[in-house]
């Protein structure tokens, strides 16, 4: 029954909005609820995110109409149906390939400030409708800054009826109604809005102001395959916008068990309801925040609730196109400005903002880009920003110290010394990654040789299999600086991919064969064979007056 109510109120709020969508995309408004009919279903049937609601988007419509108005109005609803086929042939095969995984280059921090953001571009996108004021500003913030310069423009009795809906849903929430509170608010708050058109002649906005809701289900439709080469580039584009989209819905919304879902499957899902919508007409759908926010709220369980959700589309069109038409536009705005919200998840904010400064400079970033840019610009910006700020961060984050060896138990952790003294033998371990933006730190944080006579230095190694061309520059010139002065530079814990790398590269003959010691499978062991062999080493080149080093016998040095 809940999954049942919240796929009617579903319904109810989402038709007026898919008939915008399709006007954003430059189409018939007829063929958003098309989308609804088919798209939602099916993708329900196939994501692996439960709640996820395959519907029309607003950053879907608006890509799709800058496609669309490059094409004659004749030939838009051929060019659609090609579009939106190849959008879902598209995402089906990223999904058959298993490549969910390309959405781990979305941090946390940035599907976290897109949705925040997303969820305050719902409420503000539902400022017109909710005010009776319409900006005629493009961009969000613009219009809220119009909007309050403009207040004595406001339709108040447009407003009341939007502040009416919003106070019965959270009243009605409390009550033993509280499942039918989304519902009974739309009936009554639109009913209110009727009778105040009717006998005290207000002109309250209503759905049949917008577009006349047609009585009738999709008919199959054929795409034009001599369109494929020109829309293959935009498709794969606004597929992607998509996916992005339902990436973070998944991730906003766990399944019931508490786990997220398989973001390959989800791909496979999103492009098979496109598939579907596409064949009938449809414009794109994608992973929608705010319809799968009113999914939640309106009570949904399960995936029924979006089937559900289809399947009461559908009906409604056929049986009650009429009594659509009667609904309020302040009421479905309230009820939209709700689900956004709800969607701000504080503590998901918190957590990103008590981690780390690039956690923080990198969602609100992303917020503020999402506000002001087209929604896939704002993610792209979001993650070169994480990428840079990491690549930044790690760069600044390695560290070297010394291992001072001693003749019982673990070695000594001890800052890495400034310079090299002669006669000695340093054991130097690294924290951090070995990769290019790390180099100029790796070069600084190594003892400077200067003046001192035949030292030798151990660098452990292991758990490094590839450290780049960069980093193996850095390694080339300290062992021509150590063998100018009679020392040598020692490897140890060298993998064997490492131990390639270093051969394919010519700094294995620099070094010398001898001086590189594998990683074996216990701890410590190629670490201690290197040191036993510097020491022989150092032994051999004692001068004549029985100058001994300055190491000691028997001594382990741990992990290397």
């Amino acid at each position: 029954m809940s999954d049942l109510l919240a796929g009617l109120t579903f319904a109810l709020v989402n038709i007026p909005q898919a008939m915008a969508h399709a006007l954003l995309a430059a189409v018939n408004p007829v063929l958003g609820l098309y989308t609804l009919m088919l798209a939602i279903p099916v993708g329900a049937v196939f994501t692996s995110a439960v709640f996820m609601n395959v519907s029309t988007t607003s950053a879907l419509a608006v890509a799709s109409g800058d496609v669309m108005l490059a094409y004659p109005s004749g030939s838009r609803a051929t060019v659609l149906v090609t579009l939106v086929l190849l959008i879902g042939v598209f995402q089906v095969t990223l999904g058959l390939l298993r490549m969910g995984w390309i959405t781990r280059f979305i941090p946390f921090s940035v599907m976290t400030g897109f949705m925040t953001g997303v969820a305050v571009l719902i409420v503000i996108g539902q400022l017109g409708s909710f005010t009776g004021y319409y900006s005629d500003y493009s961009g969000k913030v613009a219009q809220v800054a119009d909007l309050l310069l403009n207040r004595q423009s406001i339709l108040w009795p447009t407003l009341a009826v939007g502040i009416l809906t919003i106070f019965l849903v959270y009243w009605l929430g409390k009550t033993r109604f509280s499942k039918f509170a989304l519902v009974l608010a739309l009936v009554i708050a639109s009913g209110t809005a009727v009778l105040l058109n009717h006998f005290f002649g207000i002109n309250i906005e209503l759905v049949r102001d917008i577009s006349e809701v047609p009585s009738a289900l999709p008919r199959l439709v054929l795409p034009d395959l001599t369109l494929i080469s020109q829309l293959i580039l935009p498709a794969i584009s606004i597929g992607i916008i998509g996916l992005v989209q339902g990436a973070g819905v998944s991730q906003t919304f766990p399944n019931p068990d508490g786990k997220f879902s398989d973001t390959s499957r989800d791909f496979f899902g999103q492009g098979t309801a496109n598939l579907a919508a596409g064949l009938f007409g449809g414009i794109p759908a994608g992973g929608s925040s705010s319809g799968t926010a009113l999914i939640v709220s309106a009570g949904g369980r399960s995936r029924w609730a979006n089937i559900f959700a289809g399947l009461c589309v559908a009906g409604i069109v056929v049986l009650f196109a009429n009594l659509v038409e009667l609904v309020a536009m302040p009421a479905l705005a309230g009820l939209v400005i709700i689900a956004g919200i709800q969607m701000v998840n504080v503590s998901s904010i918190q957590t990103v903002w008590q981690t780390n400064r690039v956690s923080r400079t990198v969602m609100v970033v992303t917020f503020v880009s999402t506000l002001v840019m087209p929604l896939q610009y704002a993610v792209l910006v979001g993650v070169v920003i994480a990428i840079l700020m990491f690549v930044l961060q790690q760069s600044n984050t390695l560290r070297i110290v010394e291992w001072d060896a001693r003749q019982a138990g673990w070695p000594v952790e001890k800052p890495a010394p400034a310079k090299l003294e002669s006669n000695t033998i340093t054991v130097l371990y690294i924290y951090g990654n070995l990769f290019y933006a790390a180099a100029d730190t790796l070069e600084k944080s190594l003892p400077v040789v200067e003046d001192a006579r035949r030292p030798v230095v151990i660098l452990l190694l292991r758990g490094y299999d590839d450290i780049g061309a960069t980093v193996i520059g850095v390694l080339q010139r300290y062992t021509e600086a150590l063998q100018l002065n009679g020392g040598k530079l020692v490897l140890a814990g060298v993998s064997l991919a490492l131990r390639d790398q270093l051969q394919r590269t010519g700094i294995l003959n620099l070094i010398g064969d001898g001086n590189i010691f594998p990683a074996t499978q216990t701890i410590g062991e190629s670490g201690n064979v290197a040191l036993e062999a510097a020491r022989e080493w150092m032994q051999e080149g004692l001068s004549g007056d029985g100058q001994v080093a300055e190491q000691q016998d028997g001594v382990p040095v741990g992990t290397a």
